[in-house]
């Protein structure tokens, strides 16, 4: 069986590479105007690569919320890389070491495991390497170009390129939503809630994180409830 190797890695991560560099930086002058010092941000994006787990994190860490909600909403939004990297490991190459296997999980993000996934032979160690790679360079990049941005931009300017990370997200749910009656219930559920944790009275001691992490939650509850993906052998 073939065996991908550094440079299929590369080729295979550019076109990650260039998408994150200019959703990171939309992300930055977004997070920057939340009260985020740039060093710390640029720090923030080279020791985390997800752009989700980023944007809740900043948005808890705005609203001045307690290191629990912090950790629990990035446990609830990241958990899911966790399920990916478990299903990669029935493709990786047999010299993978853990110490291996823990590198490249650091690199497993939505798009790294589609493409990686979709991939007939087998996954060495120089490949996941030259995947994450670019992508990672990309997130980082453009978050230092970003950050710096923000502060010499003028307000109305900033505002309006900060508004490309609420782009991002609405080009990730919005196709999922329309093939997926499920998807579409699960964003609905929990659209519906958070609006009403926000907005009622009555919930207003909750903090964004625990509105995040509630609304999160009971959106996948309720998808799982009354739209549960069956296997193959389910009737």
């Amino acid at each position: 069986m073939e065996a991908y190797g550094y440079r299929d890695g590369l080729r295979d991560g550019l076109p990650i590479g260039l998408g994150y560099l200019s959703v990171s930086f939309g992300f930055a002058i977004w997070a920057v105007k939340q009260g985020i010092p740039g060093l710390e941000l640029v720090l923030l994006s080279g020791s985390n690569l997800t752009s989700a787990g980023q944007v809740a994190g900043v948005t808890v860490i705005a609203a001045g919320g307690l290191l629990v909600e912090l950790a629990l909403t990035e446990l609830i939004i990241n958990l899911r890389y966790a399920l990916m990297s478990v299903t990669l490991t029935q493709k990786l190459h047999p010299q993978f070491s853990l110490l291996q296997r823990m590198l490249a999980a650091f690199f497993i993000t939505d798009e790294i495991f589609a493409v990686s996934s979709t991939r007939k032979g087998l996954l060495t160690f120089p490949y996941m390497m030259g995947l994450g790679c670019l992508p990672w360079i990309g997130w980082t990049l453009g978050t230092a170009l970003g950050a710096f941005a923000g502060t010499l931009l003028p307000a109305a300017l900033s505002a309006a390129l900060g508004i490309a990370i609420y782009g991002m997200f609405m080009a990730i749910i919005v196709p999922g939503a329309m093939e997926e009656k499920g998807v579409l219930l699960a964003i609905g559920a929990s659209v519906g809630l958070g609006l009403v944790l926000r907005y009622v009275p009555v919930f207003s001691f909750l903090s964004e994180g625990f509105v995040i992490i509630l609304s999160a939650v009971f959106g996948a509850c309720v998808a799982a409830w009354l739209k549960p993906v069956r296997g193959e052998g389910d009737a």
